[in-house]
């Protein structure tokens, strides 16, 4: 390429079947297309014998256009019976946020946006309650008032889905969002919508997770982040953190306790989901 032209960053993600000299199969294909591989990391499935990886590359040596590079890369991911995503690391991914009551999440998730960590643009805030709406407004982002009963609740998501479609958002982030989705909803969003679960799963699904953990006495606490499935509370993990209590530690405490971790937790899975890091293996994640 051109010297005159400013350097442009691509971030591929893939998972392909297993074999010998499949790493250098992938970073051989770079190579001969000029590709400068800036970073890369990768991890091979023992039992599902997959192959993931992911890859940071720059195109200052690029012996050919982008489109002719998406193009043959295409075909080389066919031939490699491949799964992946390439994206201009300049791309900058839309989010779509919800919430309820309970801010605590959505403060960390602006805090990091507006600080320049998460490379991101959010598009709305979505909510059952009206609370939110001044948060929005302070951060300058659209608000939308979705309150939903047992009446409304299939024509609320279907509002929901044509603003997530028209803002043409990459992720719907549920930062302590605290009605279910339905199913179809689940499965038009799949690996495309994060959740945050105030209690370690699999352990104290439901609601009131704090009182459950401190009804058995637990020694420790914690959040999950992970995807949203159609099964409540049991998709992929992304995320858990977790902090030591003991018999001292009132529910309250608990409380506010796990408004923190929960905050870190989600933060940090719709960072690594928003810089590609992660890939969906079956039940489970990877992050590279």
């Amino acid at each position: 390429m051109s010297g005159e032209q400013a350097t442009k960053s691509y971030v591929l993600k893939l998972t392909c079947p297993d074999d010998l000299g499949v790493m250098a199969k992938i970073t051989g294909h770079l190579y001969q297309h000029g590709a400068f591989i800036i970073n890369a990391r990768h991890y091979a499935d023992p039992e599902k014998l997959l192959f993931n990886m992911r890859i940071e590359f720059d195109d200052r040596q690029l012996t050919c256009s982008a489109e002719k590079f998406e193009q043959d890369f295409a075909a080389f991911a066919e031939s490699m019976q491949m799964t992946y995503q390439l994206r201009c690391a300049k791309q900058r991914p839309k989010i779509v946020i919800m919430v309820s009551r309970d801010d605590h999440c959505l403060h960390l998730l602006l805090n990091k946006w507006q600080s320049g960590v998460l490379k991101a643009d959010i598009s709305a805030i979505v909510s059952n309650h009206q609370s939110a709406r001044k948060i929005a407004e302070f951060y300058g982002i659209d608000f939308h008032y979705l309150p939903v009963d047992k009446t409304n609740k299939p024509e609320q998501e279907a509002r929901l889905w044509q603003l997530f479609s028209d803002y043409q958002a990459d992720l719907l982030v549920l930062a302590r969002y605290m009605q279910i989705l339905s199913d179809d909803l689940c499965q038009k969003l799949h690996g495309r919508a994060i959740n945050i679960h105030h209690s370690f799963l699999p352990g104290f699904k439901g609601a009131k997770p704090y009182q459950q953990a401190h009804d058995r006495g637990v020694k420790i606490i914690g959040a999950t982040a992970h995807y949203v499935t159609e099964d409540l509370d049991e998709g992929p993990i992304i995320v858990q953190e977790v902090k030591s209590v003991d018999h001292a530690t009132t529910v309250r405490d608990m409380i506010e306790i796990g408004h923190d971790i929960e905050a870190t937790a989600l933060a940090r899975a719709v960072r690594w989901h928003i810089e590609d890091r992660i890939l969906l293996n079956g039940h489970r994640t990877v992050v590279l």
